[in-house]
């Protein structure tokens, strides 16, 4: 469990916040606007009406007790990165700031942001590299070269163990777990034989597993 502090409570704060909510986190939200604070307020630990750019309002806060900070204003880019800076002033753990923009994300990051999110890109990357690969349910990208996918098993694996299909020489795909129906196994051993249905979380390369994923047969 950890707690938050959340300001921005616009469509993409709000669901953040539930989510967080629903995982056990102790939440503190803040808006400017009274309406929606009145509105979201018995669902949170806590629920303040402020203007955060004013620096003595965040002082009420208790800025440094939360373990993270969270900036979710969409709507006004000045405000989300002069509260990001307020917030790393004040002794701020750690503040997560929203961007719609890689010119957003490079100045958040040069007043103190300690992770930028990008919900716009990141739904268009994934969204593009599902509808370019065959058979690829999820993916996570952990840097610019490599990620993590989950995708279906070959029809020509199925009743082959690893150690036959040799995916880490033959396609330089290291398999983390398989999944079989609602089953997960971890750490799968050469000996394991793939099943019909079966899927399978690998890193690796991330041209190369989307090359693996279009071209397999």
């Amino acid at each position: 469990m950890k707690s938050v502090l959340l300001i921005g409570m616009g469509q993409f704060g709000q669901l953040l916040g539930e989510k967080l909510v629903n995982m056990g986190d102790e939440v503190m939200i803040v808006d400017k606007n009274e309406d929606v604070i009145n509105l979201l307020a018995p669902k949170y630990t806590g629920a303040v009406i402020a203007n955060c750019m004013n620096a003595e309002n965040l002082k009420t806060l208790d800025v440094p007790s939360y373990d993270v900070c969270v900036v979710t204003i969409a709507d006004d880019f000045q405000s989300s990165l002069e509260i990001t800076s307020l917030l790393k002033d004040l002794g701020a753990k750690y503040v997560v700031s929203k961007a719609n923009t890689d010119i957003q994300r490079k100045f958040l990051y040069h007043v103190g942001a300690d992770e930028v999110i990008y919900p716009n890109r990141d739904i268009a990357e994934k969204l593009a590299v599902k509808l370019n690969s065959q058979n690829v349910y999820d993916y996570i990208e952990l840097d610019s070269e490599f990620s993590i996918f989950e995708i279906a098993v070959p029809s020509k694996w199925v009743g082959k163990s690893i150690m036959e299909t040799n995916p880490r020489a033959k396609y330089d795909i290291n398999i983390l777990s398989i999944k079989k129906g609602n089953r997960i196994m971890p750490a799968p051993t050469a000996n394991t034989v793939f099943e019909s249905g079966d899927k399978m979380v690998v890193f690796g390369n991330t041209e190369k597993i989307i090359a693996f994923t279009n071209n397999r047969k």
